[in-house]
């Protein structure tokens, strides 16, 4: 087994690297890795052109031709210093946990009956709109204020921007004609992604919602508020919600940011809104609503 120590940036400044880490195996030849998804670029991160790659390695080249030091450190610990583009931003690499198997199949039966008009898409955030009691019951709001829609409820608990890609461009995509979207996607991925990458995921999730239902309005909302006051996740938030911003163009895509609703004066998110400061109780969805029933009447009459 080998051991290496890697550090690595996901810009250009991380061309130079200090690699050493622990050798995984590699994916099998018969398993080719998904296709990273198309990203608008308002939203899209700076990376090295195969050029810059280029301009990095001959740079490198001279610095171990004209240091004997960095030279005698390079032969003797073989891919210490070397160049690497930047890792696949796996936020827009469609993938779907296994687990969810079962409730993306569910989806897929609503798709197929090509009636739904009004279409909910994100994680357990959106999917608890569809609970009838508990901590979480979203469905006597969702009664309430848009009962008169034929609405699919296409949120997964757990997902992330990776997750709803594959799941758009593996079924859920087609078979019905919504006149309006509903897209609030990310948290998921604020464990194991940067804000950039995140929003990157934000937007491929809306150029593919575009592209599957090219006459449908898109309603989206800026990633909701989690934790305390002073959580470093809600810094990522901000500058997630700050660069997603600019997908909003006034037409198919309507940008909505109603995080500040869900907060008291101190910044804090009441319990009574948010029990566990992730998930909305009935008065969370409540004040959801109350934020989004406009707009969604306006999308779904088809004004711009």
């Amino acid at each position: 087994m080998t051991y290496v120590i890697r550090h690595r940036t996901r810009t250009a400044a991380g061309l130079l690297t200090a690699i050493a880490m622990l050798s995984a195996p590699q994916l099998s030849a018969q398993q080719p890795a998904p296709t990273p998804a198309p990203v608008p670029a308002v939203v899209a991160m700076p990376r090295p052109t195969p050029q810059d790659i280029e301009t990095a390695q001959r740079a490198l080249a001279r610095l171990v031709a004209g240091d004997a030091a960095v030279r005698t450190l390079v032969e003797k610990y073989p891919g210490l210093l070397e160049v690497r583009p930047p890792a696949p931003n796996s936020a827009i690499v469609p993938n779907l946990a296994p687990n969810f198997q079962a409730k993306f199949k569910a989806n897929l039966a609503v798709a197929a009956q090509g009636d739904s008009e009004l279409l909910f898409m994100g994680d357990s955030i959106t999917d608890f709109w569809r609970n009838a009691d508990g901590a979480f019951a979203g469905k006597p709001v969702l009664d309430k204020y848009f009962g008169k829609w034929k609405v699919a409820n296409f949120g997964i608990a757990g997902d992330t921007t990776q997750g709803v890609l594959y799941r758009l461009q593996n079924g859920e995509g087609k078979g019905f004609k919504p006149k309006a979207v509903m897209l609030m996607i990310g948290t998921n991925n604020t464990g194991r992604n940067s804000a950039p990458e995140i929003a990157e995921g934000i937007g491929a999730v809306v150029m593919e919602l575009q592209k599957d239902f090219p006459e449908a309005k898109i309603l989206l909302l800026g990633v909701f508020p989690r934790g305390r006051a002073g959580d470093p996740a809600r810094g990522t938030i901000a500058q997630i919600n700050s660069i997603i911003s600019k997908l909003h163009d006034g037409n198919r895509v309507q940008y909505l940011d109603i995080g500040a609703r869900f907060l008291d004066a101190a910044g804090s998110i009441p319990t009574d809104v948010m029990s566990d400061a992730l998930h909305p109780t009935t008065k969370g969805y409540e004040i959801w609503a109350e934020a989004v029933i406009g707009p969604i009447t306006t999308l779904m009459a088809g004004a711009r």
